[in-house]
């Protein structure tokens, strides 16, 4: 059995050494976010989600008409939620039966590397996740229990846990403890969820591909990053569902390497305070988990305004009233709905003026193919479409142009780093990194090669004159508007992708995405949501194939529909578990933060993807 690295420790107070978070501050001392401390208060779970918890536990299948599975472990967080109820099992049980998994499969924890098994959570804590389970069990029996309650998650490292430390993927953050939960791991516990730990994360959370967990399907191939544990957890049965973080693409490539059901949210729909940023005003939280009404059901859970409260969540009204969790029955459920499938969406493969479908393998555009016909038959029109080009200036002019803006200190900058730039400095991000290196000595130097000179940074961008900007937020704007002409100009709804068109890759000694969407950061800059869902399995392994649905900016509803009317229909693939990896043991050399560098292409930083793309 793995030794635990965290069994409820005592969080340090705030006079402490610092730690870094963004916006509420969650470390041991100063953080990422702020100057102020926000104590984050929330209110009695039974109070606080009662109400809204007995509308959604109407719209569920009854306990007779849930189907018995193999293990526990495979019941999806819809069916739990009602063999919860029923007594039929107990929150105990359950977090039990997973930390059995965990300790059979996961291997070391602490490990920023090949852990000679699974890696999908690099920190557990058990005593914490058990004494949950019961405080779940006695909230059920009194019948006053939230939707979640008793469900156990998994949480990328980047996200704040009280009492645990956050990594973000390396070592170099060894001390980050966090004083209070993240505003989202906060609204689970309010539900009675269960927190099992934090799930492994790419260094830094920078590479989309991820080293160091095990696929799902196949421990040797890469799980996608950088929520690499995120994605794995769900479908290996180590956990009934996780939280995952996106700049872009970490949370729809591990669903896609692992077969998992996802939603990346429109950006300020779900709080992001108490998370470690890599891009402010890019980065989002959002569920992984095996079905897409499992994720509409964490995703209802998460999202509205934070009481910290956190710039870049949405204070009331909310977008929409409530996510779907049900199918629409009938034979044509998805009838007046048009599905567009964008020509210029670029993948890796081919390059610039090759249509997507051409690039895919024939098992991936069998698979496409086969979709299609089954989204017809459910009554949509799903037609190929322009899309936009983003490789024209005319079409781009945030990220694709030549154009450079003028700053008083250093060379002309980018319309991108003229709104990044700005964002970070907002927040204290190199500030806080700073802060956190001198307090932690022994960290200082790989946090210095990763962010160079903090001063110099912070110099650049917090003289960033606010007209250079506001023309920077223009062109992002432009953009958004260009593509939502493009749909408009079609009669499209929302488009239909495959993030991953290829047989993914080896964790080393390989090329490990050989075929992916060029453009995988896109969704993120417009701010717009994307579902990733599976679709099929390959001929020769039985490796995942994964569809995405996107379209703009608080579509969720729409697209969320529409995914769990397909998998209503066709429940094989979401339902589908890989068999139990046999371990030897055998782990490789843990890697330094030095030789933890990330590909430009891979990278999930979009100033860095932005020079790849140039």
């Amino acid at each position: 059995m793995p030794k635990e690295s965290h069994t409820s420790p005592t969080p340090t107070d705030d006079t402490t050494r610092p730690g870094l978070s963004r916006r509420t501050l969650l470390g041991s001392g100063a953080a990422m976010a702020g100057a102020t401390v926000t104590t984050l208060v929330v209110a009695d779970p039974a109070a606080a989600t009662q109400d809204e918890s007995t509308d959604l536990l109407k719209s569920l299948p009854s306990v007779h008409d849930i189907p018995r599975r193999p293990r526990i472990v495979d019941y999806e967080i819809a069916e739990l939620i009602v063999l919860l109820r029923a007594r039929r099992l107990s929150s105990v049980e359950l977090t039990e039966a997973y930390l059995e998994r965990i300790d059979r499969f996961n291997g070391p924890f602490e490990t920023y590397g090949d852990n000679g098994g699974y890696n999908a959570f690099v920190r557990i804590d058990r005593a914490g996740a058990l004494a949950q389970a019961t405080a779940a069990d006695k909230l059920l029996r009194k019948g006053t229990a939230a939707a979640l309650c008793g469900i156990p998650f998994g949480i990328k490292d980047s996200i704040g846990v009280r009492g645990l430390e956050a990594k973000n993927g390396t070592h170099a953050y060894t001390g980050n403890l966090a004083r209070r939960d993240s505003t989202v791991v906060a609204k689970l516990r309010a539900q009675g969820a269960v927190i099992i730990g934090h799930t492994i994360a790419s260094a830094f959370s920078g590479s989309i591909a991820g080293t160091f967990a095990g696929n799902a399907w196949n421990p040797r191939l890469v799980p996608g990053g950088s929520s690499q544990g995120s994605g794995v957890a769900p479908i290996a049965r180590l956990a009934a569902a996780a939280i995952g973080e996106e700049t872009g693409g970490s949370i729809i490539m591990p669903a896609a390497a692992n077969g998992a059901s996802a939603i990346k949210p429109s950006l300020g729909l779900v709080s992001t305070a108490g998370v470690m940023p890599l891009s402010p005003g890019y980065d989002v939280l959002g569920p992984i988990t095996r079905s897409v009404r499992d994720a509409s059901l964490v995703l209802s859970a998460i999202l509205g305004p934070d009481p910290a409260p956190d710039p870049l969540t949405l204070a009331a009204p909310h977008p929409f009233p409530a996510l779907p969790v049900t199918a629409r029955r009938g034979r044509s459920p998805l009838a007046g709905v048009t599905i567009g499938v964008p020509q210029t969406d670029w993948m890796t493969r081919g390059g610039t003026g090759v249509p997507p479908a051409d690039t895919y393998d024939p098992d991936h555009r069998a698979a496409l193919e086969r979709f299609r016909t089954e989204l017809v038959r459910l009554g949509a029109t799903v037609k190929d479409f322009p899309g936009l080009d983003v490789t024209v200036p005319e079409n781009d002019p945030y990220f694709r142009t030549s154009d450079r803006l003028p700053v008083p200190v250093g060379s002309p900058i980018t319309p991108a780093t003229a709104v990044l730039g700005p964002n970070r400095y907002e927040i204290r991000y190199w500030q806080a990194v700073e802060a956190f290196a001198e307090s932690h000595p022994e960290n200082a130097e790989a946090l210095r090669r990763q962010f160079g000179d903090f001063a110099a940074n912070t110099a650049i961008a917090g003289t960033v004159p606010t007209s250079v900007r506001d023309e920077g937020e223009r062109r992002r704007r432009t953009l958004q508007a260009n593509y939502q002409r493009a749909l408009d100009a079609a009669g499209v709804d929302f488009m239909l992708v495959l993030p991953i068109g290829a047989r993914i890759g080896p964790r080393s000694g390989g090329t490990q995405l050989p075929n992916y969407r060029t453009f995988y950061q896109l969704p993120n800059a417009l701010a717009w949501p994307m579902v990733s869902f599976p679709i099929g399995y390959d001929s020769t392994e039985g490796l995942p194939i994964n569809a995405a649905f996107w379209g703009p900016r608080f579509s969720e509803p729409a697209l969320v529909q529409a995914a769990i009317d397909y998998q209503d229909r066709h429940p094989t693939h979401h339902r589908a578990a890989p068999p139990d990896p046999t371990f030897t043991g055998e782990r490789a050399r843990e890697l330094t933060p030095a030789e933890q560098v990330v590909p430009p292409e891979l990278s999930n930083d979009p100033l860095v993807a932005e020079r790849a793309w140039a």
